[in-house]
C-alpha cells in the first residue's frame, strides 16, 4: 500500500531569492519544510552558483508550472573574455586561452546574431539527455559525445556594462530552455577571445521578480509560521499570461468533475488555451470551444 504523503495541502507561489551555492532542489527541499507541504516543485532550474529568481510552486499550484516555464525570462550574465572552460562557467577546467580581447563596439555588433529564433548547443555539462542519459554524467566520465541543438528564443541581449577589457556584463530576455553558459561560450568564440560564465542572475521570470523574493534566511526565520503563509501568492499569477473566462457555478461543476462546462468568454478565439475562474479563483485550464471550456487541467481549492 502506497504510503500517503506527509503535510499540508497548501497551494500557491512562494517567490525565492536564490543564493549561489544552493541547487535548485534543495530551495525546493527547504521551501517544503518550512511551510510543511504536501507538495511543492520550481518552474525553470538554476544552476547552483547562480542567484535570483526560484519560483515555488505549492499544491494544486504545481499544475501551472509549465506556463511559468514556458514564459520569458531576464538575466543578467558576467562574462570572463580570454578563457574557456569544459562547463562554460568558472567553476569548470580551463581548457583554453586567447590573448585577446574584444572592442565595446565589436561586442554590441557580435550579440544582434544572438537575438531571435536562434540553435544553440547546451553546454556539455548540462542536464540534457544524450541517449537516455544525462549530458553531465556522461562528461564527467569523460566520454566524446556530441550535444545536438536545440532552438531558442532570444527576445534581447544587451551589452550593459564593461568594467575592464576581461569583463563584460550582459542582459539577456530569452524564452524556455536557453543555457547563458552556452551563449558566453558562443560569443567568445564568435569574437575570437573565448568567453565563459562567471556569475548569473536571473532577474524575472514570467510574473515572479527578483526584488519581490524572499531569502533563505527569511525562510528559515519564519518557517513553520503563518507569516511564511502570508508571503505565499495566488496560484493565479501562474496563468497571467493566458486569457481569462469566466465561469457561473454550474459550469464550474462540471469542470471540477472534467466535464466541460459553460463559461463567459470576451475576446477569445475558438480553440484558444484559457483559463476559467469562479469569484477570482482558478478553476480550470482548457481550450474554448464555442461558450465552453474544455477542461486539461482542474483546480481543487
Amino acid at each position: 500500500m502506497a504510503r500517503k504523503p506527509r503535510g499540508r495541502d497548501i497551494s500557491g507561489w512562494l517567490v525565492v531569492d536564490k543564493p549561489a551555492g544552493l541547487t535548485s532542489t534543495a530551495v525546493v527541499n527547504k521551501v517544503k519544510w518550512a511551510l510543511d507541504a504536501k507538495k511543492a516543485g520550481h518552474a525553470g532550474t538554476l544552476d547552483p552558483e547562480a542567484t535570483g529568481v526560484l519560483a515555488i510552486a505549492l499544491g494544486e499550484a504545481t499544475k501551472t508550472v509549465p506556463y511559468i516555464t514556458d514564459a520569458l525570462k531576464a538575466y543578467r550574465f558576467t562574462v570572463r573574455f580570454g578563457q574557456a572552460t569544459d562547463t562554460d562557467d568558472a567553476e569548470g577546467r580551463v581548457i583554453a586561452e586567447s590573448a585577446a580581447r574584444p572592442t565595446d563596439d565589436a561586442i554590441k555588433a557580435a550579440l544582434g546574431a544572438f537575438v531571435g529564433e536562434i540553435m544553440q548547443v547546451p553546454p556539455r555539462f548540462s542536464a540534457v539527455k544524450i541517449d537516455g542519459e544525462r549530458a553531465y554524467v556522461r562528461a564527467r566520465g569523460g566520454e566524446d559525445f556530441e550535444v545536438a541543438p536545440r532552438p531558442l528564443w532570444v527576445e534581447e541581449l544587451l551589452l550593459v556594462d564593461r568594467p575592464d577589457p576581461d569583463i563584460a556584463v550582459l542582459e539577456m530576455v530569452c524564452g524556455k530552455g536557453g543555457y547563458v553558459r552556452a551563449i558566453a561560450r558562443d560569443l567568445g568564440q564568435a569574437l575570437g577571445c573565448l568567453g565563459h560564465v562567471v556569475s548569473l542572475r536571473r532577474l524575472w521570470s514570467g510574473p515572479f521578480d527578483a526584488a519581490e523574493g524572499i531569502d533563505m534566511a527569511t525562510i528559515e526565520r519564519l518557517a513553520r509560521s503563518p507569516d511564511l503563509d502570508a508571503c505565499l501568492r495566488p496560484l493565479e499569477e501562474g496563468l497571467t499570461d493566458l486569457p481569462m473566462v469566466t465561469a457561473m457555478p454550474e459550469g464550474a461543476a462540471r469542470l471540477r468533475n472534467g466535464n466541460p462546462g459553460m463559461v463567459i468568454a470576451s475576446g477569445v478565439d475558438y480553440g484558444e488555451e484559457c483559463w476559467a475562474a469562479l469569484d477570482g479563483r482558478a478553476v480550470a485550464v482548457g481550450r474554448y470551444k464555442a461558450g465552453e471550456l474544455h477542461p486539461s487541467r482542474v483546480f481543487n481549492q
